[in-house]
């Protein structure tokens, strides 16, 4: 089955230009408290959904609500769509876009899958060309602090976002572990690479992305082992004026940003375990 991103075509790049070059779009927006109420009400709805997976209210994998899910990712289809009725969600002057995304890795293990996502200094090859810079910033026992430069060339030319991450991961029995992650500090970058290249301060600048969160759900079986990611971030409302021509446009982009993640960290993964086994193999063997 064919896994690609598509290509950004004419009409995304006409209507990134017009997104960023329209008045009521271009200009600065500020995170409102009427905003961040609204999203940390919707995370702290959303944390709850996550307990009823782990209590068993509701199945751990979102795959196995649905049959048809099941079979499609166990055939290695990789899933991926908003979250509930309306996507993005409105808030007072703000969006939250809430996506989710399911995959199944053939022949790797839970170890093989930390190797790898609590690889933090190798984020910057295993998700190139979107993170052009990761650093690790600390550890403290099952929490990971790390930092991600970002540039996404499909609508935003010349900024750039630089982010700070707390990610915590959580063992649910033998077979289970989930991580939540989140943003603890976005900035961004205008004018990134040019010698006019500035930060801008907390919370302003184009608003197209305020915070973000996440959650990674891993179940070992099947020979294999299957991730769930949610990817929920908050933005600046759309102006009415553009919001028909812009809507379609971020509701790819969205879909693509977890597309794009779960194939890259499914083809790191495998890349390291044929690594580690050809290295494993015994020196100078022949058929």
């Amino acid at each position: 089955m064919d896994t690609r991103v598509p290509m950004v075509n004419k009409a995304m790049v006409l209507a990134g230009f017009l997104l960023l070059s329209t008045s009521g779009v271009s200009k600065a927006a500020e995170l409102t408290k009427e905003t961040l109420q609204a999203w940390q009400d919707y995370i702290r709805t959303t944390n709850s959904r996550m307990q009823e997976r782990l209590h068993g209210s509701v199945p751990f994998l979102w795959i196995d609500e649905s049959a048809e899910r099941s079979r499609r990712v166990s055939a290695g289809e990789i899933l991926v769509t908003p979250v509930g009725e309306h996507s993005p969600v409105k808030v007072p002057k703000g969006l939250i876009h809430h996506w989710i995304g399911a995959a199944l890795f053939p022949n790797a293990t839970l170890d093989d899958i930390f190797t790898v996502v609590q690889d933090y200094a190798r984020y910057k090859e295993f998700y190139k060309p979107l993170v052009i810079d990761s650093k690790p910033l600390g550890a403290d026992g099952t929490e990971y602090r790390f930092s991600l430069l970002m540039l996404n060339k499909s609508l935003f030319a010349k900024n750039a976002l630089v982010s700070e991450w707390k990610d915590r991961y959580i063992r649910v029995d033998e077979r289970r572990r989930y991580s939540i992650a989140y943003s603890t500090r976005v900035e961004e970058i205008e004018e990134y690479g040019s010698p006019g290249e500035r930060k801008l301060p907390l919370d302003a600048g184009s608003g197209y992305i305020w915070r973000l969160y996440r959650f990674t759900r891993f179940e070992q079986r099947d020979s294999g082992v299957y991730v769930e990611l949610e990817a929920i971030a908050l933005s600046r409302d759309i102006p009415a004026a553009v919001r028909w021509l812009i809507d379609p446009i971020v509701r790819r982009v969205s879909r693509s940003s977890v597309l794009t993640t779960l194939i890259d960290t499914r083809s790191a993964v495998s890349s390291n375990v044929g690594a580690s086994n050809t290295s494993s193999s015994p020196a100078g063997s022949h058929d």
